[in-house]
């Protein structure tokens, strides 16, 4: 084969199997090995996105304990969210609402990252109430041609899940 397109879901966000065919001279039909594993880490992903000037929200890089998690808070204020920087689908998150919940909520959220995606890395963020999470499609080929498919809205969410994905975006 000259080429492979990994489909959607488990294969499109897998950056070895993206590795493994550009290794093998296999063009592979999505983004680079490195953007996937950039991307899929929110800590880095956010550092990339404020380095190219896209705001972002104001969070912390990977903590070392539940004592610098109290301290973000405090600094920023409730309600923050403390998130597992690798994996998806929701897991590895805790909405905290105040002082007393933060070092529990730190401990449960690293112990599910452990569980869920083999990773001790967390990070702190403040917390949007009611937001509107909307995404943007690009594709784009190797001699610079791009195109866009408009935007769509995937505010409706369960356990910070996406549920349904509306286009275009009523926003």
């Amino acid at each position: 084969a000259d080429a492979i397109h990994p489909g959607y879901g488990f294969l499109s966000e897998n950056p070895g199997f993206a590795k493994l065919a550009e290794e093998n001279g296999i063009k592979f039909i999505g983004p680079s090995s490195k953007t996937i594993t950039d991307m899929g880490n929110k800590a880095i992903a956010k550092d990339i996105m404020s380095k190219n000037g896209i705001p972002v929200v104001e969070g912390t890089d990977s903590l070392k304990n539940g004592g610098e998690a109290v301290a973000f808070a405090r600094k920023v204020g409730f309600p923050v969210i403390i998130k597992a920087a690798e994996g998806g689908g929701g897991k590895g998150m805790r909405v905290v609402w105040k002082e007393s919940e933060v070092i529990p909520s730190f401990n449960s959220a690293l112990a599910e990252s452990k569980a869920a995606f083999n990773s001790e890395r967390v990070f702190i963020e403040k917390y949007i109430q009611k937001p509107r999470h909307i995404e943007f499609q690009v594709l784009a080929d190797q001699h610079g041609n791009c195109v866009h498919f408009g935007e769509r809205d995937c505010s409706i969410q369960r356990r910070h899940q996406k549920l349904i994905e509306e286009a275009p975006s009523p926003a």
